[in-house]
């Protein structure tokens, strides 16, 4: 009898790895499905067969690379100026203000109540400043250069708003998964300065919260279409866009071939945080010890 109850057990108990393997297979088809219908269409020419026509046009297009090039670059420097401002006043916050925290989420939370309508409506109005006020001055100047179409700074300001509510997200799971008071006054008392304690103890640990960061960021970025748009720039996207019209064939496959890069770009950052965290407080504890032992 006893010997019987642990295989009636085992029999009762529900298998989640086929449920598991169910509910990824939908939703590998749910995502997969369209992606492969649009891939048919763009190498199925009715009365033609295959062909690939539609890529072999999209490498020469006028504007591809341009668009694709101005996009990652914008994306890399609003990756670079979110994390430049939201891991300093985050860390600052979690280990000398704690109480400031709710303020802080609802300031990174605000542009998520924003339309980007209204921040674009909002951007339009400043830039009208420089010709009507400030022609005569030097700031005339810093407001052609932030629009410079080659590469608008004022996409990576409009586009460091909109990341920076998942920027915050990313950052403050990595920091509440870390105990960031006990990190920084070890590395304190062993002699480490503030820089080398936020690059070498802290980052380190955060490596997983800085990739997803960046992660929601760059997806952010190469999808946005109104803000660019409305202020008369092209990035990739609206260059997609603009040849919607004319060429559908082409249209489908760069957007196949979008969806591909981004899914590359996003599996490399996804694979940089998953490298294993470490804590290198030791290098300080190191050079305190030996400088105490030559003064003794």
């Amino acid at each position: 009898m006893t010997g019987d109850r642990p295989r009636s057990v085992r029999r009762s108990r529900p298998r989640p790895r086929v449920w598991r393997g169910a509910v990824l297979g939908l939703a590998g088809a749910y995502f997969l499905l369209p992606l492969v219908a649009s891939f048919v269409f763009t190498v199925h020419v009715p009365g033609q067969g295959i062909s690939f026509e539609a890529y072999t046009q999209l490498l020469s297009a006028d504007g591809f690379a341009e668009s694709l090039l101005l996009s990652l670059g914008l994306a890399a420097a609003t990756i670079l100026l979110s994390l430049l401002l939201a891991v300093p006043a985050l860390v600052a916050v979690r280990v000398g203000s704690p109480r400031l925290r709710p303020v802080v989420e609802v300031m990174c939370m605000l542009p998520l109540v924003v339309p980007p309508i209204a921040l674009v409506t909002g951007i339009t109005t400043v830039l009208r400043w420089g010709p009507d006020h400030l022609a005569k001055t030097p700031l005339y100047q810093t407001f052609l250069a932030v629009q410079d179409p080659d590469f608008p700074v004022v996409l990576v300001l409009a586009y460091t708003v909109l990341a920076l509510p998942f920027v915050y997200r990313s950052l403050d799971a990595g920091l509440r998964a870390v105990d960031v008071p006990t990190l920084v006054e070890a590395a304190r008392s062993c002699g480490a300065s503030w820089p080398y304690v936020v690059l070498r103890v802290l980052l380190p640990n955060l490596r997983a919260a800085l990739a997803g960061a960046a992660f929601l960021t760059l997806a952010l970025v190469l999808g946005e279409f109104t803000i660019a748009s409305l202020l008369g720039f092209q990035p990739f996207a609206v260059w997609i866009v603009s040849i919607s019209g004319a060429h559908a064939r082409m249209s489908v496959a760069v957007s196949v071939l979008s969806l591909l890069i981004t899914w590359l770009l996003l599996l490399l950052l996804s694979r940089a945080g998953t490298a294993p965290a470490t804590v290198s407080a030791a290098p300080a504890a190191s050079r305190t010890s030996r400088t105490s032992g030559k003064e003794s």
